[in-house]
């Protein structure tokens, strides 16, 4: 597994442009491939804490929908029984490991918010153990082997971000990241990281996943951990099965690749070293913040 040591942070620790000092916080995202079963999946993350705790990491973000298969292949409504409450048993399971851990969690699930209404979700947990709250993917694709709309209804509480114990995070799930406007919310918002979880397969989008995260972090001067599966999920497909690519990484609000990307079919987790002071030495050079022209985007929100 990556533990990020040939990998330091992109500021070493001194003083910034503005007289601040350098800000690190240790980052990990996860790559994993399906076990068959959910109380294994949910084991083998409880072991992903565990490790990347060990190795110092502050906090970590599972990929997309981590506690089963990528059931967007299939229209089946036996993938229902997956969706749990949020905040609910899950996500207390993972409360009482993030306070053992003295870790913060971005933990992305299929949520139930009552019967029939569903959503694909991403809980937040601070360090302390405590639920920040949630993040509900908006846009929901439907196409071959990605059926989301049979699963999923479009998010519906707006582009938060967590002040959490390491700093201010976002959430923008999967099929969100083609959407610059989401990203850029999440700047005005305040985020300092952004977690792109997803279930991403071969073909148009490995050209999209080098470039989509690099530019919006280049455009909204913060940092990305963009995270995907590996391997094949034939066991529970068969010949509709894809195979994902892994490839996860961070990138800094200068769109550098922070340390290596991640491989195409290894179970890792890719620990890295984010300087957030980067954050304001990034926006003192490039004023992106103060050159908008929101008064002049009104077609943008057109319906």
């Amino acid at each position: 597994m990556s533990d990020g040591s040939n990998n330091p942070a992109s500021g070493k620790i001194g003083r910034d442009a503005a007289g601040q000092g350098a800000n690190i916080v240790r980052a990990a995202i996860t790559q994993a491939t399906w076990t068959g079963d959910e109380a294994s999946m949910i084991a083998k993350h409880e072991g992903f804490v565990r490790s990347a705790a060990a190795q110092g990491a502050q906090v970590i973000c599972f990929q997309e929908l981590f506690h089963g298969p990528y059931f967007g292949i299939v229209q089946d409504p036996q993938y229902y029984g997956y969706a749990t409450s949020v905040p609910g048993p899950l996500v207390e399971r993972f409360q009482a490991l993030a306070a053992e851990h003295h870790i913060v969690i971005v933990l992305p699930v299929y949520e139930e918010e009552q019967a029939g209404v569903l959503y694909n979700t991403a809980a937040v947990i601070d360090a302390d153990g405590s639920y920040l709250g949630k993040y509900r993917k908006h846009h929901i694709p439907h196409l071959p082997q990605f059926w989301e709309k049979f699963y999923f209804r479009p998010g519906n509480l707006d582009y938060p971000v967590f002040d959490t114990a390491v700093g201010k995070i976002g959430v923008y799930i999967c099929y969100d990241r083609h959407f610059p406007e989401g990203w850029r919310i999440l700047g005005l918002n305040g985020a300092e990281i952004v977690f792109n979880p997803s279930a991403t397969k071969p073909g148009l989008s490995n050209r999209l996943w080098e470039l989509e995260q690099p530019a919006a972090a280049v455009a909204n001067q913060y940092f990305i951990g963009a995270n995907n599966r590996i391997g094949t999920e034939s066991g529970e497909f068969g010949d509709e099965a894809v195979t994902f690519y892994g490839s996860s990484y961070f990138v800094d609000p200068r769109g550098n690749y922070v340390g290596a990307i991640a491989s195409t079919d290894t179970e890792e987790i890719v620990i890295r070293d984010l300087d957030l002071s980067v954050i304001r030495e990034t926006r003192n050079s490039w004023q992106f913040y103060r050159d908008r022209r929101p008064d002049s985007y009104d077609p943008i929100v057109e319906a």
